[in-house]
């Protein structure tokens, strides 16, 4: 019997006793759906994550009092509360040491705002910050209508915003915002430009933001308890990345007189980094997805083995009348190895199919990228083979070691 032969015997084996071969798929399917339903959902967030995470410039970094982390424990963040805040002075003054840095930018965020014109008003979900003029280049923004601040509105205290995107559908559908006046906690402001809309990262729109002068945000919010800035260098080249943050480093420890030997008092996070992160936070979820999906699929591989010994019991009779007009035991063994095989590889498609698809279902719902996982689908495969192999071997070899005679004896 070539394997040719013992494919569509196997087959028809299958087609014979749908029923039980239904019930042995169960098992594969379930055992593949859920490694390649969950290492869909975590490559289609990964993906996400990744693009989410760029929201820094090419060759920035920033400096800020807290850290950027996923996996941080309550004890910890009382470690990073008696931080002393980076102050608009600290940031002007590694402007004007800082030799290696293309840009040194400064950033005073705040959360919670709500944007007025005239009778409308927009949700209070707006994040306002003053800024310098870097700020564009150093977070990959840039203006869609009118123009950004100069250097000397910031050391004007200038009252003039440029808005985000999301501002400008809510508040002026039909008209130019530019040269008009917004209101933000009684403070009036006027619009002399537009960012280009970036959509949503991470399930949160980068539209719903108001630019101000960092100086004159300073003027208005100085004296808030829970303000710290936030500073982003951009480096000449990413050769001189490493070295640019190491120069900035030291000028911080310089600047805060941190003493020698201790911990500095302020963090430092790149692009790379965030996803350096966000990859060792979403690894341990694989691991259990893994092992989790290992014991399914090995009790599906003992359903198998008992459902072979099953069928290798109910066709005696037949095994030996193959065996009587010239059947080899060879042929017996691969007749039966390969209809285990089938099995599970059948099991195994349907479940990667059902895997990729809701796993991509529920990134849409997180509005991730569609997301194959080729790679888990590849194992997927190879160890469904190595299951009807390890499984399907016994069954197969009982039904070989058959004696003729007793066969055709057996009722």
């Amino acid at each position: 019997m070539n394997i040719k032969e013992a494919f569509f015997s196997a087959l028809n084996s299958i087609r014979a006793n749908k029923l039980r071969a239904s019930l042995t798929l169960l098992g594969i399917i379930i055992g593949v759906f859920s490694i390649i339903g969950v290492m869909t959902l975590l490559d289609a967030l990964q993906k996400g994550i990744d693009s989410g995470l760029s929201q820094l410039g090419t060759n920035t970094f920033q400096v800020q009092k807290w850290p950027v982390s996923f996996v941080t424990g309550p004890g910890r963040w009382r470690k990073y509360e008696k931080r002393k805040p980076i102050t608009i002075e600290e940031g002007y003054r590694l402007k004007e040491l800082a030799i290696l840095p293309k840009l040194v930018g400064l950033e005073d965020w705040s959360g919670g705002k709500t944007i007025k014109y005239g009778t409308g008003q927009t949700n209070p979900n707006f994040q306002m910050a003053g800024v310098t003029t870097e700020f564009l280049q150093a977070n990959n923004y840039t203006i869609s209508d009118g123009r950004f601040f100069t250097e000397d509105e910031i050391r004007s205290q200038k009252f003039i915003a440029v808005i985000g995107m999301e501002a400008v559908d809510k508040l002026f559908p039909f008209t130019s915002p530019i040269d008009k006046e917004i209101e933000i906690d009684g403070n009036r402001f006027t619009v002399i430009g537009v960012l280009a809309a970036k959509g949503e990262s991470l399930g949160q729109s980068q539209d719903a933001v108001v630019l101000v002068p960092i100086l004159t945000m300073d003027k208005i919010y100085g004296a808030r308890k829970d303000r710290s800035i936030n500073i982003t260098v951009t480096c000449t080249s990413k050769a001189k990345f490493d070295e640019t943050m190491e120069e900035v480093i030291g000028l911080m420890r310089q600047i805060r007189k941190v003493p020698p030997g201790e911990d500095n008092d302020f963090d430092i996070f790149s692009n790379e980094s965030l996803i350096r992160e966000a990859n060792s936070f979403t690894v341990y979820f694989k691991y259990g997805a893994g092992v989790i999906s290992f014991i399914s699929l090995i009790a599906a591989g003992i359903g198998i083995m008992n459902i072979m010994l099953v069928t290798v019991t109910e066709r005696t009779k037949e095994i030996g009348i193959r065996m009587a007009i010239g059947a080899k035991r060879s042929n017996i063994l691969t007749q039966f190895l390969f209809e285990a095989i089938l099995l599970c590889e059948i099991g195994g498609v349907i479940g990667i199919a059902i895997g990729v698809g809701a796993g991509n279902l529920l990134g849409a719902m997180l509005s991730t990228p569609v997301s194959i996982p080729y790679d888990w689908v590849v194992i997927g495969l190879i160890v469904c083979s190595v299951i009807g192999i390890a499984f399907g071997t016994y069954p197969a070899f009982k039904a070989a070691k058959l004696n003729p005679i007793d066969a055709l004896r057996y009722e």
